[in-house]
């Protein structure tokens, strides 16, 4: 049966054979065109093996590749960043009975008044280092993000795709072999390829991230045996997002797991599967739902007159509060058809703080479910994109559950492939929070616009 990808090249051979040859050239170009890409806007070179790109060649890359990309040279040093920056149009309400508190008496339920305009640009430099034949070290720094406006190391850590002694067995090995050692974003899900890490916004064709927001570092190892699409991955972590050797009573490991697979079905068809598993017993401090030290790109929604900027880092995303012991598990569909994308989080996380172990409280319970459908056109350097999100559960003292919805439309256009620009329509409803809860019938809504540069 005749492929689309022969098909394609049956029309660029007869645009050749009427003497279309501009026509026929750009077709042929179109074929392995990375968005954004022109005789004026062309991609760096990469010199570092087993690397994920930064620009728009990482649109729709997961893990890091398993092939090397580029030949072992020697030592190779590469530097990149990402920068982004909003422009914020929402407003905000709430139905909660006044709570006044202080003297003199303030309504702490009274949302602060919020208007349109820009927000803090926030930053990230690269640092990729080649060390050795498939061993190379890669470090984010944040230059300026929304919790933290100084600098400070986001990760660093070593990345294993070969051996660094002529081994014929350990060779062979390393063919399906990966080991991740250091301070890293922990791959739980699939979510947090296709997300906003502060200044690095160029994979996420939205605005925002998930509600609940699986995104956190943590000190361990992960191993990796990927072969023909099929992967299958176990970690140990610390299981808190720094490391120390305090309180050991209180803290033990955490441990994760990850299967899936990615096959190119054709030309045209991409399919890919994974199932992910976190789980920790105890914890002084776990932060897998709040460890994204950047912040929400909702800026001050639904916070009331004595908020910040800074302290409330995290408006507009739901953080459970399963802070001490927690198993969470995800399943992550991604069916790519042409220029149609579908990704899906199907999620569900169970646990407790420390104070409700020490009471003999049970498990509180959050799902998560969201739907992306995406369309990308005129060689991929446009899409149009809309979202569903949402989730319910459970926080500590409170005797029922609550359900947060938001839904998402938007669009971009990579002008090169390292200039995105986009925006994005959102809608968020809070539902069944207390009558005297800030967020009782809370909601906000409006535009946001967000341009995105990175190499």
């Amino acid at each position: 049966m005749t492929t689309m990808k022969s098909r394609r090249m049956l029309v660029i051979g007869l645009a050749a054979a009427l003497g279309l040859a501009a026509v026929a050239a750009t077709m042929a170009r179109a074929e392995d065109r990375i968005p954004g890409e022109t005789p004026r806007a062309k991609v760096s070179p990469v010199t570092i093996q087993h690397y994920r790109a930064h620009d728009s060649r990482s649109i729709n890359q997961f893990e890091t590749p398993k092939e090397e990309g580029v030949p072992y040279d020697g030592f190779a040093l590469s530097w990149g960043g990402g920068f982004t920056q909003q422009f914020q149009a929402l407003h905000h309400s709430n139905n909660a009975t006044p709570v006044l508190a202080g003297a003199p008496p303030v309504n702490q339920n009274q949302l602060k008044r919020i208007g349109a305009g820009f927000n803090n640009a926030a930053a990230n430099m690269y640092m990729d280092a080649q060390l050795a034949e498939g061993i190379r070290v890669e470090m984010t720094t944040y230059l300026s993000s929304r919790h933290h406006n100084e600098s400070w190391v986001k990760d660093g850590y070593l990345l294993i795709d070969g051996s660094p002694w002529e081994n014929a067995t350990l060779d062979e090995i390393m063919k399906v072999l990966t080991l991740r050692v250091g301070h890293f974003e922990v791959n739980y899900g699939d979510a947090h390829f296709r997300g906003s890490d502060n200044g690095s916004t160029i994979t996420n064709p939205f605005v925002g991230n998930l509600i609940m927001n699986a995104f956190t570092t943590e000190v361990g190892a992960e191993a990796y045996v990927r072969k023909s699409g099929y992967m299958a991955m176990l970690g140990a972590t610390g299981g808190e997002i720094r490391g120390t050797v305090a309180d050991p009573q209180r803290r033990a490991p955490s441990y994760l797991g990850k299967l899936g697979l990615d096959q190119q079905i054709n030309d045209q068809l991409r399919v890919r599967l994974t199932g992910s598993l976190y789980t920790t017993t105890k914890s002084i401090s776990n932060t897998l739902y709040s460890g994204s030290r950047a912040g929400s790109r909702y800026y001050e929604v639904l916070t009331n007159t004595a908020g910040a900027v800074g302290t409330q880092a995290w408006t507009g995303d739901i953080q459970p509060g399963l802070s001490s012991k927690i198993t969470a598990m995800v399943f992550n569909p991604f069916i790519k058809m042409g220029g149609f994308e579908f990704f899906g989080n199907l999620e569900q996380a169970k646990g407790k703080t420390e104070a409700e172990i020490a009471a003999g409280a049970p498990e509180r319970k959050w799902t998560q479910m969201s739907g992306d459908l995406i369309y990308r056109f005129a060689w991929d350097d446009l899409y149009v994109a809309a979202r569903y999100n949402t989730v319910k559960g459970r926080f500590a003292g409170f005797a029922n559950d609550v359900t947060v919805n938001r839904v998402q439309f938007g669009g971009g256009w990579f002008m090169t492939p390292g200039i995105l620009m986009k925006a994005e329509y959102v809608r968020q409803e809070h539902k069944d929070y207390p009558l005297t809860n800030l967020f009782h019938d809370g909601k906000f809504e409006g535009m946001m616009i967000e341009g995105v540069v990175a190499f």
